[in-house]
């Protein structure tokens, strides 16, 4: 007697309702556990800080810290993805009671930050389905690195390092925030705009 093991499949509604759902994204009905070490969760934080600090005085949008989950891939309906800090230009936000749950419409701007297990071609492939659904900007920070590297939606791209400036460019006009900034313990989100 042959016994073949069938993996269970996941839906986002399942992923919603799971009391540890803030650790997984869902790929093709599969939960994906999210590798964010204590570093890259710190700095992933520093970017939100920043960017939140620069949006109260500029309300161009919403920005979203790294349990935001977005369900906005065409080509993959039940995909979610959580970047590690987001953001949607105020006139493309739906109203907030329909913010319940995943989003449906992608990001202008998703920010993956790199943790050590993080595999460079498993980053890549989330790059690639972000800029497929319509992301516009793309920052991928490596703290092993001090690098930033920057990816938009024409296919133009840059590779940043500490003492280069990070911009909003016409994703986000205005914001701007040193490389070395999103790395260094004693900056202020006030110093860096």
């Amino acid at each position: 007697m042959n016994i073949v093991a069938t993996k269970q499949r996941y839906t986002p509604e399942d992923l919603l309702a799971m009391p540890d759902g803030d650790r997984y994204e869902l790929v093709n009905g599969e939960l994906v556990e999210r590798h964010m070490g204590w570093k890259s969760s710190w700095v992933g934080g520093r970017l939100f800080l920043h960017l939140s600090a620069f949006l109260e005085t500029n309300p161009l949008g919403q920005a979203a810290p790294a349990d935001a989950s977005y369900q906005c891939f065409p080509d993959a309906p039940g995909k979610v993805r959580k970047p590690d800090v987001s953001f949607i230009r105020r006139e493309r936000l739906p109203p907030m009671e329909e913010l319940e749950g995943h989003c449906r419409i992608a990001p202008d701007l998703a920010v993956e930050v790199i943790s050590p297990n993080d595999l460079y071609t498993e980053v890549d492939d989330k790059v690639e389905e972000y800029l497929a659904a319509g992301v516009r900007l793309v920052w991928v920070i490596n703290p092993a690195t001090r690098t930033v590297r920057v990816q938009r939606a024409d296919g133009a791209g840059a590779f940043l390092r500490e003492a280069d400036e990070l911009s909003g460019e016409d994703v986000v006009p205005g914001f701007r925030c040193s490389v070395r900034a999103l790395f260094a313990a004693s900056s202020t989100p006030a110093a860096s705009r």
